[in-house]
Formats: structure tokens, C-alpha cells, sequence
């Protein structure tokens, strides 16, 4: 490969330029997208983990990602183990410690004294004093809830009523003042549907 990008560029192309111009994209995306991921430097713990529709990327000395679940659940999330298994880390070493027997020991190590009656309890005056109201509660109405949402751009819309006798949207046939002569059950023709 030569040192300047134009020339490594028309190397990389020579079997592909007869192809018709989408095809030809796809692969000059695929092979930027395998350049860049071969020079990509990424830090020893830190792994981009693919795969269905998922992907985060994990650092598993911070024990940390993407997803979040990592995080916030403190257990390895499907990312988290399958970086762990590339590296060969033990799995068991990402649980943080608060789930191992020993802190559960620790937990309930302790006495536990049952809380008395409430007669008993020793309650300071600020908070006997203190005043709370419940929240204020809206009337509610009477039916189905309204919902106002905007329609997607492929949904349609619900059509308004169309009048069997002169053809005028927003009433029935049943319903309309119109004097002009019955068509009994045929809509007239001059009217746009």
C-alpha cells in the first residue's frame, strides 16, 4: 500500500469499478469501516462488544458500559460477559462484592430487633407538629381519557362522516337539512369521495 490516499484508494477499487454505483459505496464503506477498526487503539480492558441488536462498549476495570446495566445493577450484563470471556477474565471477578456470601453474612450478622407497637415509638416533636396535607386530587371525568397525539407520517387519519343524500362531509343521511330530491341509498356521483 502506497503512502498517499488516493493511490491506495485506486488500488483498492480496481475490481470494483465496473460495479453500478450503490454497490461500489458498499464497498468503499466496508473497507473504511476495516481500516478504521484495524488501527483503532482502544485502552487493554475497554472492549466494542456486537451483536443482535445490541452493542455497548465495556470497561472491565472500571466495570462499567454502555447499556447502563452494568452500572446500575452491579452484576455483568450480556456485553460484560462476552467481553470478559474474549479476554479471559473470570466472570465472578466482575460481580462487585455486595452479592458474595460474605457481605450477606455481614448483613444479617447483626441482631435485628422487632419495632414495637406505635404507642412506643419515640417520635421527635418537630416532626408530631409538622403538617401534611394530602395532595390535591382533579375531578375526574367521566369516560374514556382524551389523548392528543400527533399522527405518524403513514397513519391516516380518521375520515370525518359523509352525507348519503347530498354528499357534504360532517353528518349522516339520517341527520341532513338539505332539500334537495332522495337518492335512496346511492351517494350522488358529481361528488369527490
Amino acid at each position: 500500500m502506497t503512502t498517499n490516499m488516493v493511490e491506495s484508494l485506486n488500488s483498492m477499487l480496481v475490481n470494483a469499478r465496473d460495479f453500478p454505483y450503490v454497490a461500489l459505496l458498499d464497498v468503499i464503506q466496508e473497507k473504511m469501516s476495516k481500516w478504521w477498526n484495524d488501527r483503532r487503539i482502544l485502552n487493554p480492558v475497554t472492549y466494542h462488544v456486537k451483536g443482535g441488536e445490541l452493542e455497548g462498549v465495556v470497561d472491565i476495570f472500571n466495570k462499567m458500559c454502555t447499556c447502563k446495566e452494568f452500572d446500575i445493577d452491579k452484576l455483568p450484563c450480556v456485553h460484560a460477559v462476552a467481553a470478559a470471556h474474549h479476554a479471559q477474565v473470570s466472570v465472578y471477578n466482575l460481580v462487585f462484592p455486595y452479592y458474595t456470601k460474605e457481605y450477606y453474612v455481614l448483613t444479617y450478622g447483626e441482631t435485628i430487633y422487632p419495632v414495637g407497637s406505635q404507642s412506643q415509638w419515640d417520635v421527635p416533636n418537630e416532626v408530631v407538629a409538622r403538617i401534611v396535607l394530602p395532595r390535591e386530587v382533579k375531578d375526574k371525568k367521566r369516560g374514556r381519557p382524551k389523548t392528543s397525539r400527533f399522527p405518524s407520517v403513514r397513519e391516516f387519519r380518521k375520515r370525518k362522516n359523509r352525507c348519503g343524500k347530498c354528499g357534504a362531509y360532517g353528518h349522516y343521511k339520517k341527520r341532513c337539512n338539505s332539500q334537495t330530491g332522495s337518492t335512496e341509498g346511492n351517494p350522488p356521483t358529481n361528488v369527490p369521495v
